[in-house]
């Protein structure tokens, strides 16, 4: 995922490796704002995943739907969005789910303005009602597509300068807002982010208030787990939370259809659709 939400040249998408789902109510109690909903059980997707730019069309995801890989991450929404989405729509969710593939919701919001990221920025004077404001977006977003209530929303917070205290405060009101905002909706909250910087300025906040239950941290160091090489504490994130873009820009050839990809290991929830 790098740079590639900001930009049609780069396509990517991160899809579930090809394992088995479980719904399971793992998770839950690591997210604050949770305990007085009644909450849809979650599902869970263990496996490899990979990301592209723009969702492919209905013939490549059943081309590549070899067990090789078994969910996909797609661009849902966001101002920062970098692809245009053509083939996203709730037609193809219920087609791809039906042939077993399982997704992965990722908005791209606000981006940190200490970062490289995306045009339209975080401001520390609207961080809170903008978060708030965009994850109302995101859920209209997910639900238009088929993915209902106790579905995950991943926010892409792409990589900053964490030792700017004022830019990772304003990070963190944001982050804050949205997945607050996201739990009031009966959605679950995840984000993507650096283990140099934004998934690291989650996992080290010491304040967790209203933070994200689930994290997909990117660490391209080519290791299909997100145990072995899991960089922070060893009791954050358990209970299938974790996420781990291992690789980036592997050019690969399914069924007849080339797609660049980043991979991922997933051990976490994904859209309940159907």
């Amino acid at each position: 995922m790098s740079s590639h939400r900001q930009s049609k040249k780069r396509r990517y998408i991160t899809w579930g490796v090809a394992g088995a789902a479980v719904v399971a109510g793992a998770g839950i109690a690591a997210q604050t704002s949770m305990a007085a909903t009644t909450w849809p059980a979650q599902k869970t997707f263990t496996g490899r995943a990979f990301d592209t730019c723009a969702a492919p069309s209905l013939a490549a995801m059943k081309a590549w739907n070899t067990g090789f890989y078994g969910a996909a991450a797609v661009y849902i929404g966001g101002k920062n969005r970098g692809c245009a989405q053509p083939n996203l729509t709730a037609s193809w969710v219920k087609s791809v789910s039906a042939v077993g593939w399982k997704l992965v919701p990722l908005y791209v919001g606000s981006q940190p303005s200490c970062g490289s990221g995306g045009s339209v920025k975080i401001s520390a004077s609207t961080a809170a009602s903008v978060g708030k404001s965009e994850a109302d977006d995101a859920v209209a977003k997910a639900a238009a597509l088929g993915m209902k209530a106790g579905s995950p929303i991943y926010l892409d917070m792409e990589a900053y300068d964490t030792t700017n205290t004022s830019c990772n405060n304003a990070v963190l009101t944001y982050v804050r807002a949205f997945d607050k905002e996201l739990r009031a909706k009966t959605y679950r909250a995840g984000l993507y982010g650096f283990t140099s910087s934004s998934a690291k300025a989650i996992a080290n906040a010491t304040d967790k208030t209203d933070l994200p239950g689930n994290l997909w941290y990117a660490l391209w160091d080519k290791t299909n787990t997100t145990t072995t090489d899991w960089p922070f504490g060893a009791t954050q994130f358990t209970g299938h939370s974790r996420a781990h873009q291992y690789m980036v820009n592997s050019k690969e050839t399914r069924g007849g259809y080339t797609i660049t990809v980043d991979r991922d290991a997933w051990d976490a929830p994904v859209a309940i659709t159907g």
